[in-house]
This record gives structure tokens, sequence and C-alpha cells, in this order.
């Protein structure tokens, strides 16, 4: 027997005795369903990868802030003049390249110093990777 379907403004029937079929809630429902799964599945594949191991960087850098100030003040120009603003916690990285591993613990900031002529720079991004208790490469300092 074949089936027709007849839609009315809240529920889908039947020709057949009018047995509703699904209703617009119900496609709703689905629909919305369908859409949160999809938009789960691309968070789930666009969540970052996972760090090293923390092991490889060595102990977490406690006192990362005055590690970073001690290394500053032999690299800076002024180092008393500089401003800093941390941008969050030290993360384990591997910074090697070509295969090369260089493991720590980074930590992102910014740095207002001045410079020779004795004129703060403005705001400049930089990083410093820590091991050990100490920092083993400075990131955007031009050296």
């Amino acid at each position: 027997m074949e089936q027709l379907a007849i839609r009315g403004p809240d529920v889908v029937f039947s020709l057949d005795g009018a047995v509703p079929l699904a209703t617009e809630s119900d496609q709703v429902k689905r629909s919305t369903a369908f859409i949160w799964a999809f938009l789960f599945m691309g968070a789930v594949a666009t969540a970052a990868e996972p760090g090293p191991d923390t092991s490889l960087c060595g102990a977490y850098p406690k006192i990362y802030k005055e590690i970073v100030w001690n290394w500053m003040q032999k690299n800076l120009v002024d180092a008393n003049s500089a401003k800093i603003e941390w941008q969050g916690e030290p993360k384990c990285t591997d910074l090697g390249k070509d295969g090369q591993h260089e493991y720590g613990w980074l930590i992102n900031f910014t740095v207002n110093s001045r410079n020779r002529f004795g004129l703060y720079t403005g705001k400049q991004q930089h990083g410093a990777l820590i091991r050990n208790g100490e920092v083993v490469k400075g990131i955007g300092f031009g050296y």
C-alpha cells in the first residue's frame, strides 16, 4: 500500500488513518541533536595536541619569574627599567628543529624597557625556555 503524507502546522499525517508520523518538535530535536553532534566532533578534532612528557622538560620552575628576571639582568641594556607582563604559566615544550629536541618550560611575556638611547621600546613579545632552573634559550631578543 502506498503511503502519502499530508503536512499540517504541527504534525505530518499519513492518509491511512491520520496517524502522526513525526511532529515538528521531533524534527527540530533531531536537527538540533545532529548539529550538536557535528559541533562536538569538530571540537574533538581541533583539540590541542598533547605536549611532550613533562619529565623531559625537567622540574617545573616554581620561581620562573625570578629565573627570567635574573637572566634578563645579564641580557638587557637597562634591565632595571624593564616592565614585564607575564602571559600564563610555563608549559612543557619542545623547541627543537629538524629532529633535534630541545625540551624545557616555555614562558611567554612582554617587556617594555629602555634601549641604548634611554627610550622605552614599547611592549615587545618575548619568551624564555627554562630547564633545570636556568634559561637555556631566549625567544624574540634578536640574538
